[in-house]
């Protein structure tokens, strides 16, 4: 798979790049969690394994590399179980001046080289989706409709809390996604602004972002965007990030300054995504749990 993979950006003039795993810093969006070294003897400062090559590969490209793509293990923590592990192979690629239709059929190439066929592909508004299964609008509706639709008892909603994109991403895994077709993929295009971290916003409707996601059947395979190129904006966000982890009493991630400064000489227009190659895997081998398709597979100890 990983073969077939970089022969199709070799026929693309893509260039294959290794980027680091260790770093002092870390992502700072609320829904992923790095694993972090607390103590060393190289840094009196923590230090984060990486959840994506995506800041060292942008420095890359605003350093003038061309279009690049890595195949690396990235790591998560708090992410076990029938479709994650918290080590695992991630290919993600840059390409320059593609738009979101361009970077969109550039991921369904790359998904059909890897698993060695043609496969079949329906694109979906993320807001459409919503109205269509759920009948509320994830665009302005408040917490309360969006627990009430999630049928929230006081515990769950206790759970949850009051952050509107959790409710979203609650919604979206137990109503949305499991109504795609198992057949062939989904893409969910133009997530809310709100869930935009990296990603540019739509220039026809600020509301949402230029962010789409992969998926065959309930399973996400892809994470993919138009890029975010204003090193102001993307300051702006990250704080809001930060702001988010503590309301939620997470812990609060040190900003890339590298990445900025980067991006202040100039980030070129440019699409990017992630694709995890296990969950890939996993439809090659028809497997229904993620550790089948590795040799050595994490199992939690506690």
């Amino acid at each position: 798979m990983k073969r077939r993979i970089r022969t199709y950006f070799e026929k693309a003039h893509v260039l294959e790049v290794d980027t680091p795993f260790l770093s002092p810093y870390a992502v700072s969006d609320p829904q992923i969690e790095s694993l972090e070294i607390s103590q060393s003897a190289v840094s009196s400062e923590p230090l984060y394994l990486h959840t994506s090559p995506e800041f060292f590969m942008k420095r890359l490209l605003a350093a003038d590399f061309p279009d690049i793509y890595s195949i690396c293990r990235v790591f998560r923590d708090g992410e076990s179980g029938r479709l994650h592990q918290p080590e695992f192979t991630m290919v993600e690629w840059y390409r320059l001046g593609m738009e979101l239709g361009d970077i969109v059929n550039d991921t369904i190439g790359v998904i059909e080289a890897a698993l060695d066929r043609s496969i079949d592909a329906d694109q979906v508004e993320y807001r459409d989706a919503f109205l269509s299964v759920c009948g509320v609008d994830p665009l302005d509706a408040d917490v309360d409709t969006l627990a009430e639709e999630a049928g929230a008892d006081e515990e769950l909603r206790n759970a949850v809390g009051d952050e509107r994109d959790d409710w979203l991403d609650l919604l979206l895994a137990t109503k949305v996604t499991p109504t795609f077709a198992t057949d062939r993929l989904t893409v969910l295009r133009h997530y809310p602004a709100s869930q935009a971290a990296l990603a540019r916003l739509c220039p026809a409707d600020h509301r949402v972002a230029d962010r789409f996601e992969v998926f065959l059947g309930p399973v996400e395979l892809a994470n993919g965007y138009v890029e975010l190129t204003d090193a102001r904006e993307q300051a702006r966000r990250i704080d809001a990030d930060n702001a988010a982890r503590r309301r939620r009493g997470r812990p609060v991630r040190p900003v890339d300054e590298l990445l900025i400064q980067a991006m202040e000489a100039g980030l070129p227009e440019c699409a990017g995504v992630a694709l995890g190659l296990e969950r890939l895997q996993m439809l090659w081998h028809k497997a229904d749990d993620i550790g089948n398709v590795i040799t050595f597979a994490f199992r939690e100890t506690t």
